[in-house]
């Protein structure tokens, strides 16, 4: 057996930016064990499996590690390889997704999606956290994510964690943003996963379901520019709504490739 692979950097117009994800169209389900198994051999932080259902497509995300119930980049690439690959001529893609019906769309940023707006609420910080991190937030919300707020753009460049102490937390499927108000831009972030195969995630899409609606309500505006600071770097465009976030990006295809199960 043969199945197509797209590796797509997502929030970026360049290869070598933004989070790299692979995109693997199937025409019908593969048992679990073996998707987990190619997110292992695939080995970036995220692959998206599409099954496609008329005009729609059903989307998995699975990390190296276990399966996501969110994935943003993921959602974005996948969109690219339906929109620029697989249907040139459409301007929309529906995917249906353990987190409901999203939908993405071409925009004058790349391609426009619709995630939940999960709004983080007060917090105390895990002694987990507080013990790993170099230095104390300010301000401790969560959502599925633990969000974490600081000063400056200096203080989110400069946090870091003990890894070992980190990893005695385990938050499912959610990471601890880190986060601060932006020197050229509204709000800057990174993102990381305890026990995850990587620690620091490149550009986190899900993780503005949260940040964004915290800083547009912080900032009194709905439309923000974001930017995460890992390596390679992201620059992430939001519109905050009640019950959604319009989440914008660019993404490039790096490679087109065939896996062979046989």
């Amino acid at each position: 057996m043969e199945l197509d692979l797209y590796q797509v950097d997502a929030f970026t117009s360049e290869v070598f930016g933004g989070n790299p994800a692979c995109v693997m169209p199937l025409d019908d389900w593969l048992p679990d064990e073996v998707l987990l198994s190619l997110a292992q051999e695939n080995a970036v932080a995220e692959t998206a499996f599409l099954v496609a259902d008329g005009d729609r497509y059903h989307l998995r995300w699975f990390t190296p590690d276990l399966e996501m119930d969110l994935c943003g980049h993921a959602t974005l690439a996948s969109a690219h390889v339906v929109l620029f690959h697989l249907h040139p001529d459409r301007d929309q893609a529906i995917f249906e997704t353990m987190s409901g019906t999203l939908v993405v769309t071409r925009s004058d940023k790349g391609y426009e999606m619709v995630l939940p707006n999960r709004y983080p609420e007060s917090a105390v910080l895990p002694i987990e956290i507080q013990k790993a991190a170099n230095l104390p937030p300010l301000e401790v919300y969560k959502s599925r994510d633990y969000l974490l707020v600081y000063a400056s753009k200096n203080d989110v460049e400069a946090w870091s964690v003990n890894r070992e102490m980190f990893d005695q937390i385990n938050l499912g499927t959610g990471g601890v943003i880190v986060t601060a108000p932006g020197d050229d831009c509204d709000f800057v972030s990174r993102y990381f996963t305890p026990q995850a195969t990587a620690l620091e995630d490149p550009v986190t899409g899900s993780a503005h379901c949260s940040s964004a609606p915290f800083w547009a309500e912080r900032l009194g505006k709905n439309q923000l520019h974001a930017k995460q600071l890992s390596a390679r770097g992201g620059d992430i465009y939001c519109q905050v709504m009640p019950d959604h976030v319009r989440v914008s990006g660019a993404a490039v295809t790096y490679l087109r490739g065939k896996v062979g199960l046989d």
